[in-house]
């Protein structure tokens, strides 16, 4: 009879334990929120949402504009082999005379790579947009989002997209969002700045003496490609980080057989 009783009483115990774990369980459940603040949704916050969404985007965006002379799609441009494949690199300054000095294509570089960056993201940030909106919705939101412009700036050692879009949510009670900033450290500003001031040297005199700016610049390498047909491909590299710009020009070209 001992043996028995011991038995049911380790019984009734585990019993006991079951219902206080089920019990544990749902209060846990029911209240895990109000326990551990800012746990009531899975949702990233909506800075970090679109930061994450985006920033692939527009890096290989940079990138593709680097390699390209600041062009998505370069309208007039040179094709350069590199060896392994071969990049349409456009002419920022060009001329098609011999004896004559190269016309500047692109007299506003800095803003026209920045008008190029925001165009070729615009489709991609709306759908992060979208899916940031949705991603709420999901999770019990009202939300509100009010699209604006897409800005990008090209600044010293970095580049910000600013998008000028509003997002309001409302549950239990009402946040809101505004401005969204994605930060991208790259020194594109530095690299096409002196691109532009290589370009003023070739429309002067063909050439560019670019040691003078390696000595200044201790982080930058440029190399300069001559072509058959007398292009000049200019190839700026930050050696901290290997990030290259590289454009193309033609200037007081020369007939071939003919030497300076």
């Amino acid at each position: 009879m001992i043996v028995k009783r011991g038995i049911k009483g380790q019984v009734t115990i585990f019993i006991i334990i079951g219902i206080l774990v089920i019990a544990l369980g749902v209060l846990v459940y029911m209240f895990y929120p109000k326990i551990f603040p800012g746990a009531e949704t899975e949702t990233k916050n909506p800075s970090t949402f679109i930061q994450e969404c985006i920033e692939e985007k527009i890096q290989d965006t940079v990138e593709i504009v680097s390699l390209q002379g600041g062009s998505v799609n370069p309208g007039f441009y040179y094709p350069y082999y590199n060896g392994k494949s071969v990049d349409d690199i456009e002419y920022l300054c060009y001329t098609n005379q011999y004896y004559r000095p190269c016309v500047v294509q692109q007299p506003m570089i800095i803003q026209h790579i920045q008008s190029e960056i925001e165009n070729e993201i615009k489709e991609d940030s709306e759908a992060c947009f979208d899916s940031l909106v949705k991603s709420y919705e999901n999770k019990g939101y009202d939300a509100d989002m009010k699209k604006g412009n897409i800005t990008v700036e090209l600044l010293p050692e970095k580049i910000i997209t600013t998008f000028s879009y509003e997002l309001v949510l409302t549950k239990s009670g009402t946040e809101k969002y505004q401005n969204f900033n994605v930060i991208l450290d790259n020194n594109l500003y530095e690299l096409a700045s002196i691109a532009n001031s290589i370009v003023h040297w070739e429309t002067q005199y063909g050439d560019a003496e670019v040691t003078s700016y390696m000595n200044y610049y201790h982080n930058l390498k440029i190399e300069k490609k001559k072509q058959v047909d007398e292009t000049t491909i200019y190839i700026l590299t930050n050696l901290d980080d290997d990030k290259i710009f590289q454009f193309a020009s033609r200037s007081y070209a020369f007939p071939s057989g003919i030497s300076v």
